[in-house]
């Protein structure tokens, strides 16, 4: 990232000898909002880690894949440089007006070890009220402690850590750790190429594709660095995924009123024919967060919307010569997942005992 490095002035992020950590105040305000701070990095307990931990049901990776195994009170979902995003998408659920659009160097970050035991020391400070839970069991809470999936995904893009394969392969290595998840918005495709070429790719790759053409990639993601290329490497990204030797998955948030209309479908089916990705998760925008500030819950669609966009998504795949099908849905969260059958691979990680 060395040349297209950005010269911007840190508004939430702040330099202590030499390396860029969370700013006190933005600090103040992500501990207020139940996030474990550590550096430049962030983790949170989300809702159903919560739920998992207080006897409730775990979320949908849990049944489309079987992970986390053993549910989501085991998952730690974390981002290696918090606060900071290529990106200011409009239905992002984060505080993504206080990001800064800054591409970090080498020298300026943490080592993988040094996030991995700041993540589980936040994480375990977070977890600790829940030994007292009312409806929350010892043996859960212990569990949770011993995590075995890590969800690099919060809060910031991680593909703008400089140290991304290092870090994959140090959570990789934990003796408790069956699966990594990367989640992307795709401006960095030269990170995938270097995963790839490390030896260091996640379990699963998400790529988040909102726009299926160049103009309304623009308005819904808003791309702050690249600006100018942003869109091509987006694409590059898609490319790469039709290659690389890890399961892949394209999730689209789909938000009235801005891509859900039924002429776009061909369109991105154009553009996912181009990643061939193994998974494809059509997903509705939820109203949550920041994100109130700039949508409504208007924007939202029903769990029968997002089922209806799919089976005509799924149409327009077959139509240019693609082979997916319907492979299973949750209402709770207003997804579903096609599977393509072309690029097979078993949808588990580890079959859950009670899925």
């Amino acid at each position: 990232m060395g040349e297209s490095r950005v010269k911007v002035t840190l508004r939430y992020h702040e330099f202590a000898d030499g390396r860029i950590v969370i700013s006190r105040d933005a600090l103040a305000t992500l501990k207020k909002a139940h996030y474990g701070v550590y550096g430049h990095a962030t983790v949170e307990l989300c809702h159903w880690t919560k739920s998992a931990l207080t006897g409730g049901p775990s979320c949908y990776k849990v049944k489309f894949y079987g992970a986390p195994v053993g549910g989501s009170h085991r998952c730690v979902e974390m981002g290696p440089v918090g606060m900071m995003c290529s990106n200011k998408c409009i239905y992002c659920w984060r505080p993504s007006e206080s990001f800064d659009p800054y591409e970090p160097g080498y020298g300026e970050v943490m080592s993988p070890e040094e996030i991995i035991n700041g993540v589980l020391k936040e994480r375990r400070r977070l977890l600790s009220g829940y030994f007292g839970h009312s409806r929350s069991s010892r043996g859960k809470v212990l569990e949770s402690l011993q995590p075995t999936h890590w969800a690099i995904s919060l809060s910031g893009e991680p593909t703008m850590y400089p140290r991304l394969p290092e870090l994959i392969k140090a959570i990789k290595a934990l003796p408790n750790t069956k699966s990594v998840f990367l989640v992307t918005n795709g401006l960095y495709p030269e990170m995938i190429e270097r995963l790839w070429r490390e030896d260091a790719l996640p379990t699963q790759l998400y790529l988040s594709l909102n726009a299926p053409n160049r103009e309304l990639f623009y308005k819904i993601a808003n791309p702050v660095i690249h600006r100018d290329d942003a869109w091509e490497r987006v694409l590059r990204s898609l490319e790469l995924l039709s290659k690389i030797p890890t399961r892949t998955v394209v999730r689209i948030t789909l938000i009235r009123g801005w891509n859900t209309m039924e002429d776009l479908i061909p369109q991105f089916a154009e553009v996912l024919g181009i990643g061939n990705p193994h998974f494809i998760e059509p997903k509705s925008y939820m109203n949550l967060g920041h994100s109130v500030y700039k949508l409504t819950k208007d924007n939202m669609l029903r769990h029968s919307e997002v089922r209806e966009w799919s089976m005509i998504l799924l149409k327009a795949l077959r139509d240019k010569g693609m082979d997916y099908v319907f492979m299973d849905e949750d209402p709770n969260s207003r997804i579903t997942v096609l599977q393509n059958m072309k690029r097979y691979v078993d949808r588990w990680i580890e079959k859950p005992t009670n899925p």
